[in-house]
């Protein structure tokens, strides 16, 4: 049994690294999008909206070569 323990705590650990990941991730652009109103486009896009926008698909490729690459390793 003792020989599987650090197998389990490795495969716990990445699964917990990945839910905080994304969580910040989606915490991050959440305040930034609703809390910052850069997610919404009054009558027009803004600077602001193609810079935020521009930032979560920036952010959302890296995080997932991030996880990817997480996952890959032993």
């Amino acid at each position: 049994m003792n020989n599987e323990e650090p197998d389990v705590k490795k495969f716990l650990t990445k699964i917990i690294t990945t839910i905080s990941m994304v969580l910040l991730w989606m915490l991050i652009n959440s305040s930034i999008g609703i809390g910052m109103n850069y997610a919404f486009f009054n009558d027009k896009p803004t600077l602001g909206n193609y810079l935020f926008y521009t930032w979560f698909l920036l952010t959302l490729i890296l995080l997932i070569i991030y996880v990817k690459k997480k996952w890959k390793n032993n």
